[in-house]
């Protein structure tokens, strides 16, 4: 009779903790278990929450993702995870170096091997703060909090022929910029220095003024 009794109140719990938001309230069914085991069980059953991220991980996607946020809000884009898909898609048309790899890892770009970007878009329809949506994409691939942004140049005083050329390409890179047809370290300047005014209009006009 015990045994029996036992086995009936196992499959109660089973059945009633596939819902684990009905777990504590159906506490009776253990009657012929004991609360240790019962509770054991149902903890194994729970999805463990994302492990808190480190002070500066993370900070392309919190990035990204804040100013991203921010400008649904200013554009009063309705908050509907398929609205929010269509605006990161196009923001990500315009994201650049390490945002437009964020890009690719999340599923919103063309030649994107994965999608994921719904792990963005439904939690942001319901106000999820960034940094929570980065810990769960962080558990679901590693290398999204793996990317940081480069240390940015101080276009301003910067002496530009004490770069080294792949660093004069890094800023027409993040500029959205090539320099095609130049050869040597001056061209890559005189490039940079033509479009200065465009992308760093307070720089180029510090610099005339030295």
């Amino acid at each position: 009779m015990s045994r029996t009794l036992t086995h009936r109140h196992t499959r109660c719990f089973i059945q009633q903790v596939t819902d684990t938001n009905t777990v504590f309230k159906n506490m009776l069914c253990f009657s012929g278990l004991s609360l240790a085991l019962a509770l054991a069980l149902a903890l194994t059953l729970v999805p463990g929450s994302a492990e808190a991220l480190k002070e500066g991980e993370c900070e392309v996607c919190i990035t990204f993702l804040g100013r991203f946020y921010q400008s649904l809000q200013d554009n009063n884009v309705n908050f509907k995870s398929a609205d929010i898909e269509n605006a990161l898609v196009k923001s990500c048309k315009d994201a650049k170096s390490k945002e437009n790899r964020f890009c690719y890892y999340i599923g919103a770009t063309s030649d994107a091997a994965t999608k994921i970007i719904n792990e963005v878009s439904k939690p942001l329809s319901s106000h999820v703060p960034v940094e929570k949506i980065c810990e769960k994409l962080k558990k679901q691939d590693s290398q999204i909090c793996e990317l940081k942004y480069d240390k940015q140049l101080d276009l301003t005083t910067v002496d530009l022929k004490k770069l080294k050329v792949k660093d004069l390409k890094k800023i027409l890179e993040e500029w959205g910029e090539s320099c095609k047809g130049c050869a040597e370290k001056s061209d890559f300047i005189r490039k940079i220095t033509e479009l200065m005014p465009k992308y760093a209009p307070a720089a180029a006009k510090a610099r005339t003024e030295l």
